[in-house]
């Protein structure tokens, strides 16, 4: 499907619903003021792991669970650079102590910087 073939921007026939997932995925972290913070992963991705985890491991929930965590914590947050994509939503912006979720993330490869000086 191109969704640029369509002339009719408020035609929305040929798309499909996501599945919502049965769990919400977080990040306990500090930041460099030792404050404790607590956000929600939105990302797509987060889903999409869960959802391949749960078909690989026919259909065992706390399987599929323990590999998303497995992926974030033994691979991302030991061989990336990660840095977290935050994102507001609207009807939480006046009454929650923290509006924002994380809506994506960057994880790109460690890259060793060379010395700036000859030895």
């Amino acid at each position: 499907m191109n969704l640029f073939d369509n002339n009719d921007k408020n035609d929305i026939t040929e798309f499909e619903e996501v599945d919502k997932l049965p769990y919400k995925f977080s990040f306990i972290f500090e930041d460099d003021t030792e404050r404790r913070s607590t956000l929600m992963i939105e990302d797509w991705e987060t889903g999409r792991l869960y959802w391949n985890s749960l078909i690989r491991h026919k259909g065992d929930e706390q399987k599929a669970i323990e590999d998303v965590k497995l992926k974030y914590f033994n691979d991302f947050a030991k061989t990336k650079d990660y840095h977290f994509i935050l994102g507001t939503i609207k009807k939480y912006h006046l009454v929650a102590p923290n509006p924002f979720v994380i809506i994506g993330d960057f994880r790109p490869k460690h890259i060793k910087q060379e010395s700036l000086f000859s030895e």
